[in-house]
């Protein structure tokens, strides 16, 4: 396989610019997201439903959540377009396009 090409340029930038060029380069940047989204999950949703929160991971760009409180999953169930737009101002369009509650 070969390496990318590294472009040199005279000017100086940040470091975020950097990791964000190393990403795209090697092509990382949509599971860095994905990584990011599970790891902001009780952030994002706040304590109450993080502590409700048994397992989350995303295969195949779907959020797999399980919940322990079943009135909790009918009420995210029904907000399912609010959780995207919010992911998808966070990170991006694209890190996760539908979302399953088990």
């Amino acid at each position: 396989m070969k390496k990318p090409i590294i472009k040199r340029t005279s000017t100086t930038t940040s470091v975020g610019d950097a990791i964000n060029d190393l990403l795209d380069d090697y092509k990382l940047k949509g599971r860095f997201n994905e990584k990011r989204l599970i790891d902001s999950w009780g952030t994002l949703m706040g304590n109450t439903i993080a502590n409700r929160t048994n397992r989350i991971f995303i295969k195949d760009k779907v959020l797999f959540i399980e919940l322990s409180s079943a009135p909790l999953k009918k009420e995210l169930s029904m907000s399912k377009d609010k959780l995207l737009l919010i992911f998808e101002k966070e990170y991006g369009q694209g890190v996760v396009t539908e979302i399953v509650f088990m």
